[in-house]
């Protein structure tokens, strides 16, 4: 456990090689119920360079038409999001601690090429609850700043296995993947990289 700021929380190796071929049997499933899609920027309509999909009881899509959103349905076959994975469950409850459950799990595969610029995740009511990250597959330049925008970042190696939480005076953070390193695991046959980013949406009652 490294503590890279307050409220920044990086678990290197937090599974090992078994685990995390586990923990990616069960994406293959989700990914089979729930395929991959990509994302568009509210109103210019860009498309991400990552490719989404979701499980837990809510989903996080974005398109032109509505923005950014939380949803129960995947947003091209409209059937419900598949259910959550023990193990990220687990990991939730050990370096999450927080007390309630999570409500999503956003799965991001970064191809070779993709990016994701600098963004604060402030989609939910709950910035109570941490958001907690699980890497699979290359290594990716993790970049991360302050809670305003223009501010010092600095970058850091996450590799496949390795856990990240952001929470406390980090939960809003800017942070985002600078680049993907190919060629740095032989996790994933197709290469690339997997992100699980598990969120707590509504505010516990």
């Amino acid at each position: 456990m490294i503590e890279l700021a307050s409220g920044l929380i990086y678990y290197p190796e937090y599974f090992d090689r078994v685990a995390q071929e586990n923990l990616l049997a069960h994406l293959r499933d989700i990914i089979r119920a729930a395929p991959l899609f990509t994302p568009r920027m509210p109103r210019t309509g860009k498309a991400f360079s990552v490719r989404m999909t979701n499980c837990g009881p809510l989903g996080w899509v974005s398109d032109q038409e509505r923005g950014y959103r939380y949803q129960a349905t995947h947003p091209e076959t409209g059937e419900p999001w598949p259910r959550f994975p023990p193990e990220i469950l687990a990991a939730w409850g050990d370096v999450g601690k927080y007390a309630h459950p999570p409500e999503a799990c956003l799965i991001n595969y970064y191809a070779s090429a993709a990016r994701m610029s600098l963004h604060q995740d402030r989609d939910e009511a709950d910035f109570a609850a941490p958001v907690v990250s699980l890497s699979l597959g290359d290594t990716c330049l993790f970049r991360f700043g302050g809670t305003t925008r223009g501010g010092p970042t600095r970058s850091i190696k996450l590799l496949s296995g390795d856990a990240l939480v952001l929470g406390g005076p980090a939960r809003l953070a800017f942070h985002g993947v600078d680049r993907v390193i190919p060629g740095t695991s032989t996790l994933l046959p197709e290469r690339g990289r997997f992100n699980l980013t598990l969120r707590r949406v509504t505010r516990p009652a």
